[in-house]
């Protein structure tokens, strides 16, 4: 392959992906990456290895990046930290104005791939090298209002790093952890017609509550958009909120984790935020062994179901076994027998609608200054 066709790598990519799974991860795994094209003496993957640091660009999008805080979450994110991990490197992700600047970093040897939306002709005329982002599972991206078009493009489609990539990527396609993060960042969550609804709502009843949102997240140092987003999933922001189970108030708290997180009044909407931050707060050190984003869903997972209820999921995935500490693989069991249990079901329009509320927050004009 040369470093400046496109097709090369696609090619490339095609070719392993019609190897059967189990020689093909023979071929890119028992292999020492270093006698892969030993004649060059440089690659990416060698400088990454050695500094433990996978550097990725990207143009903030719904199908590759949401900055929320100080953590970044999204489809592309996810695969990006998720191959870093595969080859046991930390993951540096920048965030770049667009997508010309994001090849100008490659090109020039800033970044050792970047996520881009942009042209087969652009990326070789900058004599990069790209392949999809999905494998060719553009079904699954297009099907959850993502960008189909979504590529990783790298130097030298001759270089391991490339070639590693490449079999990651069509890895995930086939065990399904492709589809799977397309669907839990599904852009569609939200529909046109209720988001005027979720504007007018957010825009009327966000100012009552901001000051007690806002005093409470400094409390315990968590995002109050994020704490909005519960809320309004929780309750609408309405504080007088009561469901047939018992659950009251704006942050919808059992009698019980009410009493324990101190709460006397859960109809107080200062007392019910002061209680569902602290219980979320809980539930975050909970999983703290667990890395951001992934930290973040499992909590609100618990937050809904209970904490015991994620226990005994994450018993049935380790028994499967795959990593019961992986968002994917929890939210690919919920998803997969949602169907049948009531309860999973919830649990996955729960924590999808939670992160689609404050990435709308977020992205709104409106919401963010108020």
């Amino acid at each position: 392959m040369h470093s400046s066709s496109t097709s090369g790598s696609r090619l490339c990519l095609n070719s392993l992906n019609s190897l059967p799974l189990k020689a093909f991860v023979f071929s890119t795994v028992l292999i020492p990456f270093h006698s892969i094209n030993a004649s060059k003496t440089t690659h990416q993957y060698d400088s990454v290895v050695n500094s433990n640091k996978l550097i990725v660009v990207s143009v903030a999008d719904v199908s590759t990046a949401f900055k929320d805080g100080q953590h970044l979450h999204g489809f592309g994110y996810d695969l990006a930290r998720n191959y870093a991990e595969s080859i046991n490197v930390k993951l540096d992700f920048k965030i770049v104005p667009d997508n010309a600047t994001a090849l100008k970093m490659v090109s020039k040897g800033q970044a050792n791939f970047a996520m881009t939306t942009s042209s087969i002709q652009s990326i070789e005329a900058k004599h990069l090298t790209s392949f999809s982002a999905s494998c060719g599972d553009t079904v699954s991206l297009q099907k959850n209002g993502l960008n189909s078009n979504l590529n990783w493009v790298f130097k030298d489609a001759s270089d391991p790093l490339s070639q590693t990539a490449s079999g990651f990527i069509c890895r995930a396609k086939q065990n399904g952890s492709i589809g799977q993060l397309a669907s839990f960042y599904n852009s569609n969550v939200l529909k046109q017609d209720a988001l005027n609804t979720i504007q007018r709502d957010l825009s009327k009843r966000m100012p009552i509550y901001k000051a007690s949102f806002k005093k409470t997240a400094q409390q315990y140092n968590l995002d109050w958009h994020l704490l909005v987003a519960i809320g309004y999933q929780e309750s609408y922001l309405k504080p007088d909120s009561v469901s047939p189970t018992g659950v009251r108030g704006l942050m919808m708290l059992t009698n019980s984790t009410a009493k324990e997180m101190g709460v006397s009044n859960r109809t107080d909407p200062a007392q019910s935020i002061q209680g569902g931050a602290k219980y979320y707060d809980q539930m975050l050190a909970r999983y703290a062994h667990i890395p951001m984003p992934d930290r973040n869903w499992y909590a609100l997972v618990a937050y809904n179901m209970g904490p015991g209820a994620v226990s005994q999921l994450q018993s049935k995935i380790k028994a499967q076994g795959k990593n019961p500490n992986k968002w994917v693989n929890l939210y690919a069991y919920l998803d997969r027998n949602k169907a049948s249990n009531g309860r999973y079901r919830q649990a996955v329009q729960y924590v999808t609608r939670i992160r689609a509320y404050l990435e709308h927050i977020k992205t709104t004009p409106q919401l963010v200054n108020i």
